[in-house]
């Protein structure tokens, strides 16, 4: 009932989803992305970065429709930082106001996968694009590269490094490299690839160290979500 698909603008996601009958609650991982959405139910929202699991319990025959945002596009689509939408999930309208929220809201129920990519590449037109910094900060990060390094890379200190992560991702680069780094290990252990093997390819110190972060970033241990 869970499909998606690229969306076409600024490596984002499109998903939809509908949630059958005696469905159990969905467990939503941290990804370090910010999600735009649509709700049969709820209307318009957004899913801000999460640093923990986010359980979700729909009705059933609920549809949902997803545009998912690359690390660091949050801000550029919305307008406001991404720390301030960290762990929340808040209604549009409460961004960009009643009237706005409700003309898309109207187009959205004609069509809610066009609507919410021509409003996401409207709003990216007019911001001139994501920050550059951001794709250049998650690269170094998911490749593992230590967060000083990341941030001589990009000409910064640590300490305006961690300013601008704050503010293009919800949290600092040690906390989005933890999370890209869980991103990974899951990846490859829902490839078959044993978790003993799993933590050694990604940089954790021994599989009891990814069973521990499992526990912490998802709510359960890895052999739960495989």
């Amino acid at each position: 009932m869970y499909r998606e698909r690229p969306a076409g603008i600024a490596d984002a996601v499109l998903w939809t989803s509908t949630v059958p009958a005696g469905a159990a609650p969905t467990r939503v991982l941290p990804d370090g992305c910010v999600d735009l959405l649509w709700s049969s139910r709820a209307g318009l929202l957004v899913a801000g970065p999460d640093r923990t699991a986010f359980v979700s319990a729909g009705g059933t025959g609920e549809r949902w429709v997803g545009l998912r945002l690359p690390p660091g596009a949050g801000p550029a689509v919305l307008g406001v930082p991404a720390v301030e939408l960290r762990d929340r999930r808040v209604a549009l309208a409460a961004l960009w106001g009643d009237r706005v929220a409700a003309r898309l809201a109207a187009r959205a129920g004609d069509s809610p996968t066009r609507a919410l990519v021509e409003v996401v590449a409207a709003r990216l037109r007019e911001a001139g694009g994501p920050d550059p910094l951001a794709a250049r900060v998650t690269a170094g990060l998911a490749a593992g590269a230590p967060v000083g390094a990341v941030a001589a890379a990009a000409g910064l200190d640590p300490r305006a490094l961690h300013r601008r992560s704050r503010h293009l991702f919800g949290y600092g680069p040690k906390t989005l490299a933890r999370i890209l780094r869980f991103q990974r290990a899951l990846a490859l252990a829902r490839g078959g690839t044993p978790l003993a093997e799993v933590a050694a390819r990604v940089g954790y110190a021994d599989q009891a160290h990814l069973t521990r972060d499992t526990r912490d970033l998802a709510g359960v241990p890895p052999t739960a979500l495989l």
